[in-house]
């Protein structure tokens, strides 16, 4: 049965992957909720902000991944109308069509201010020598937010947590590392959060297609880098996601 999937923000990077991805696969009927026309795709064209102006590309969908969000300044002010705003239309507009999955893009910022601290900092700025012992992993369930941006996606978390519990929809997390266009880390900071085109898909597409009965969840997505200080068991153990992909391979 092909499963119809609505991508907001197709246009980015990771959406731009993940259509590729589904597309060479096959087996997903395709569309997308963006600000521009996604050339070979059925576009809705408009801003997440207008919850009426996006209600329409949600009819007849399975599961929406909502991709889009602001990534410039750490303003909150800036910040608030695609993340905030933005983030509680699309789970609404997907509830009142009667969409039952929404995957949710979250980021590695929900934690991102564990770099504060011992290893986490330390390994961050790539002084692994001064790392000893084995590194105490961030898991799911912790939350340190690093800057305005961060926080927004811990309150997108929340959201999406009351809106499984209250309508009894499937609204899984994906704590998103980083992922870059040319497919390598830019810097020594992205040796351990580096994220690569093939293992980002991947966990979005076994977020797509994971058993109905998982109705809320949250997983770390990192690459299986050397240095790496979040948990990819849940994961694993979850989804079935097996990181294809290593920092250090590059």
């Amino acid at each position: 049965m092909v499963k119809r999937i609505l991508i907001t923000g197709m246009s980015g990077l990771i959406g731009g992957l993940l259509k590729d991805h589904l597309i060479s696969i096959g087996g997903y009927q395709l569309s997308a909720l963006n600000r521009s026309f996604v050339e070979g795709i059925s576009t809705h064209s408009a801003d997440i902000a207008e919850l009426d102006q996006i209600r329409p590309a949600f009819e007849n969908i399975d599961v929406v991944v909502h991709l889009a969000a602001y990534l410039g300044s750490d303003s909150f002010e800036e910040q608030l109308p695609a993340n905030i705003i933005g983030t509680y239309n699309v789970f609404e507009a997907a509830r009142s069509a009667g969409v039952k999955r929404v995957v949710y893009a979250s980021s590695g910022s929900t934690v991102r201010g564990v770099e504060h601290i011992y290893p986490y900092g330390e390994i961050a700025q790539g002084n692994y020598q001064n790392v000893k012992g084995p590194i105490p992993l961030i898991t799911h369930q912790d939350i340190r937010p690093g800057g305005v941006y961060g926080a927004t996606k811990v309150w997108g978390e929340a959201l999406a947590r009351h809106f499984s519990d209250a309508y009894d929809m499937s609204m899984l997390c994906v704590r998103i590392g980083s992922v870059t266009k040319d497919n390598i880390p830019s810097d020594t900071r992205q040796k351990s959060i580096y994220l690569s085109h093939e293992d980002v898909c991947q966990i979005l597409r076994l977020s797509i297609d994971a058993p109905s009965e998982l109705k809320y969840d949250v997983f770390l997505a990192t690459s299986n880098n050397r240095w790496s200080y979040r948990d990819l068991e849940h994961p694993r153990k979850v989804l079935g996601y097996e990181p294809l992909s290593s920092a250090e391979d590059l």
